[in-house]
């Protein structure tokens, strides 16, 4: 992983540095969101900051909820257990969304995570992951996939499966608690056996 890319020279002006995936390598479920917070910006870890100013936000909250973060590490590099975390882009705009250049610039770092986590489940945060992966690693039309609609639905991949989440700052206390009781069924059920169903 490049931490010096210069393949988007609008970002390369306005990014504090690169910020690529974090957590476990060997872990079974990836979250992908659209690009860094400026929290992720400053402390180089995928979604800082999300979901609210205290600790790692909304995210981290769901995470320690599920298992999946120890809720006595630090902030700034939270202890993650068999949970990745990343985005489609690696750089940050504080005034925009990135292009589709620059998702396209990104792509060989996401499938290179991809291919190296091989995870079980994907999570796209937001409906730009959602869309992106969906085209990807779905059969199914991108017309057909949308947040809220498909907020904690299970969708078949190719070689995955996808759990859509709406941006932890745009959730309802009620979405949040349906997204965490969706996950926590996934968790108790035999999610692996989708593993090599369809070939990628």
């Amino acid at each position: 992983m490049d931490e010096e890319c210069q393949n988007c020279p609008a970002l390369c002006e306005t990014r504090s540095r690169v910020v690529h995936g974090y957590g476990d390598v060997d872990a079974d479920f990836l979250f992908v969101g659209e690009r860094p917070t400026a929290r992720a910006d400053d402390a180089g870890v995928p979604f800082a900051g999300v979901g609210g100013s205290d600790g790692d936000g909304g995210l981290r909250r769901i995470l320690e909820r599920l298992g999946l973060c120890d809720v006595t590490s630090p902030a700034e590099t939270p202890a993650l257990e068999n949970v990745y975390l990343t985005h489609l882009t690696r750089c940050r705009d504080p005034d925009r969304r990135p292009t589709d250049e620059e998702i396209g610039n990104c792509e060989p770092y996401l499938d290179a995570e991809i291919r190296m986590i091989n995870p079980e489940i994907l999570v796209p945060v937001g409906e730009r992951a959602l869309t992106e992966l969906g085209i990807e690693y779905t059969t199914t039309p991108v017309d057909d996939l949308s947040l809220p609609a498909d907020h904690a639905t299970r969708i078949r991949g190719r070689g995955f499966e996808l759990v859509p989440m709406i941006d932890p700052q745009a959730q309802t206390t009620d979405q949040t608690q349906v997204w965490l009781e969706a996950f926590v069924d996934l968790m108790a059920s035999d999610y692996r056996q989708t593993k090599g169903r369809q070939e990628r």
